[in-house]
């Protein structure tokens, strides 16, 4: 696939009273197959500079948003509006499951890019753990020389 999108991602998440966001801007791929629709993406963590990790949204209208990751952690979260789901979440140091329940999938992707929101709460043991928020926005890259970008403000 080629990577000739723009894909911006600001997450913030919320535990207790502390909050914290992170944005992510990246090259990658946008394609639709069927009723769905594809953000892929490749994440490097600023920590570890060893392989990148896969990132696949698969955007299923205004109800559904399967996050599907590879690499070392591999993840399959799944968002479904006004469901919860039990989902396998790898750290890294072990494979955990958790409980996502999603309260708003609003999806605004058409066939040249667009935006895509999705907040949901984690839990763990049936205890919250987070509040969470993912703003994502796609754009056909005008720049095929675009630069990686992070930026946190934890």
């Amino acid at each position: 696939m080629q990577e000739n999108y723009l894909i911006s991602i600001i997450g913030r998440q919320k535990l207790d009273d502390e909050t914290g966001e992170i944005e992510v801007t990246t090259l990658g791929s946008y394609v639709k197959r069927g009723d769905s629709r594809y953000i892929v993406y490749k994440e490097y963590d600023a920590e570890n500079k060893g392989s990148p990790q896969t990132s696949v949204l698969k955007v299923d209208g205004d109800s559904k948003v399967t996050l599907m990751r590879g690499g070392a952690e591999s993840t399959r979260l799944i968002l479904e509006n006004g469901k919860r789901h039990v989902c396998p979440y790898d750290t890294g140091y072990g494979c955990m499951m958790i409980g996502v329940f999603t309260s708003k999938v609003k999806s605004e992707l058409d066939d040249a890019g667009g935006k895509l929101e999705v907040n949901y709460s984690l839990d763990i043991n049936s205890s919250l753990s987070s509040v969470n928020e993912i703003l994502i926005t796609v754009k056909e890259a005008k720049n095929k020389d675009v630069k990686t970008s992070v930026s946190s403000d934890q």
